[in-house]
């Protein structure tokens, strides 16, 4: 899967200058964004949904697997420093508390859905914080969490798609 990403995301550069491909990317890896940020961000810098979402999505669904390697490794270490380990704490137990309820009740269908919902403080980090916080089968849960991140990529697509089609009712063509 990375070396065809990668591949893809090559022959991107050629649409995007190297600056916008790097701000994208990150977008697409960061919490607070994730390709609800890279999706609309690609559009603006004059990509195409064809490209931009399915793009977006591929480096969103590598966030599991980070997260799991980051949380299993330098996790541990940073956990001595105080202030990483209060930001963590707070962080974990609101996961935690957003999460557990659906897990419980759907089981790793309600990480899907968790993940599938492009709101804020649902996405990819967290359903895999929460996964690993509530000790769940990695495989699955990274499954479930990549397949929540292509829902949510096709509602982020549609509704940017939906909304900039809708404008043109407002705009007179000359």
């Amino acid at each position: 899967m990375l070396p065809l990403l990668l591949t893809y995301s090559l022959s991107i550069l050629r649409l995007m200058t190297l600056n916008q491909f790097l701000v994208f990317t990150a977008l697409s890896l960061l919490p607070i964004s994730e390709l609800r940020g890279a999706i609309p961000y690609g559009l603006a810098v004059g990509g195409e949904i064809w490209w931009i979402a399915p793009l977006a999505v591929g480096i969103n669904a590598l966030v599991p697997f980070i997260a799991f390697i980051f949380l299993d490794t330098v996790h541990k270490i940073l956990l001595k420093l105080k202030w990483y380990e209060k930001i963590f704490t707070a962080l974990s137990t609101r996961a935690v508390s957003k999460i557990h309820a659906k897990v419980e009740k759907f089981g790793y269908a309600g990480l899907l859905v968790f993940v599938a919902i492009p709101l804020p403080v649902t996405g990819a980090w967290t359903g895999a914080l929460g996964a690993w916080l509530l000790a769940m089968n990695r495989k699955k849960s990274a499954f479930m969490v990549i397949a929540g991140v292509a829902i949510a990529g096709i509602i982020v697509s549609l509704v940017l798609l939906l909304g900039i089609k809708s404008l043109n009712f407002f705009i007179k063509k000359i």
